[in-house]
């Protein structure tokens, strides 16, 4: 499958979700469950680290896009506390 036609399932999927999607009432959040999204971004960042590896920048960076997503998530739930670092320390 080309990259526009993997955009294009993928644009599609979330419009279908955004369509249907249906905030739950009363949900509570546990450690346990921050943790295991937790590990899901630590998974997407490890997958993005193999295929880079791999010469698979693409998919990489795809990878590495949901990690992010994720983490931005729990930082709008106000889960998790954490500041992204913006700038690269400059080697004297």
């Amino acid at each position: 499958m080309n990259i526009e036609s993997l955009v294009s399932k993928y644009i599609n999927s979330a419009e279908k979700v955004f369509n249907k999607i249906q905030v739950k009432s009363g949900t509570i959040i546990t450690n346990e469950k921050i943790d295991n999204v937790i590990k899901y971004a630590k998974d997407y960042l490890e997958d993005s680290k193999y295929y880079k590896n791999q010469g698979e920048f693409k998919t990489s960076l795809t990878s590495i896009a949901y990690c992010e997503g994720v983490l931005d998530a729990l930082k709008l739930l106000d889960v998790v506390n954490f500041d992204w670092i913006t700038k690269e320390p400059t080697e004297k």
